[in-house]
């Protein structure tokens, strides 16, 4: 039984948030390389995952860790559990200044 809650443990995925409109919501894409079986070429394949972000935190471009939690909304299966990297310049905030 002690293997069992071993090999239980929560997933964790690391990727860019793409976007933060919503209310404690983050979209982070997660772009993962697997060789081709065939052709033996490197393939890039990204897919997009809802997280809870409770502080709001993240913002567009970062780096953020992922953890793998319990339904939370009917897309979100996931957690923010930390922002690995910031962006330079939040993109709200460029774009504000650009138009003015």
């Amino acid at each position: 039984m002690a293997e069992a809650q071993i090999a239980g443990r929560r997933k964790e995925l690391i990727g860019h948030v793409v976007s933060n409109r919503m209310n404690k919501t983050i979209v982070v894409q997660v772009v993962r390389q697997k060789a081709h079986p065939l052709y033996s070429r490197v393939i890039s394949k990204a897919k997009k995952f809802y997280a809870h972000d409770e502080k709001n935190e993240a913002h567009i471009g970062d780096v953020v860790r992922l953890e793998e939690t319990r339904p939370l909304s009917k897309l979100k299966r996931w957690r923010l559990k930390e922002v690995l990297r910031k962006t330079k310049l939040v993109p709200e905030l460029a774009t504000a200044e650009e138009q003015k």
